[in-house]
């Protein structure tokens, strides 16, 4: 596999990944409330806490993102 692909691959592997992340988002921005009731009902969280396990979640997704997808697209682009 060359350079070129790598870093296709790493650059497409990014938009993906932050097109989930946006989709993350919006769901739980515009369906908050549905969300909510379905994790009270079946694991007991409240409000917050799931306000919580969200942003945290998406925290650890971004980081996860940044970190096994753009620095190597970066870094290929630096030594290509």
């Amino acid at each position: 596999m060359d350079l070129a692909t790598l870093r296709d691959f790493f650059l497409w592997c990014s938009v993906i990944n932050y097109g989930v992340l946006i989709v993350w988002f919006l769901l739980f921005l515009l369906l908050r409330g549905w969300l909510y009731r379905q994790w009270e009902r079946g694991f007991g969280l409240s409000l917050r806490d799931s306000a919580r396990l969200n942003f945290g979640g998406m925290l650890l997704f971004k980081l996860g993102v940044i970190l096994f997808n753009l620095v190597p697209y970066v870094a290929l682009r630096i030594i290509g």
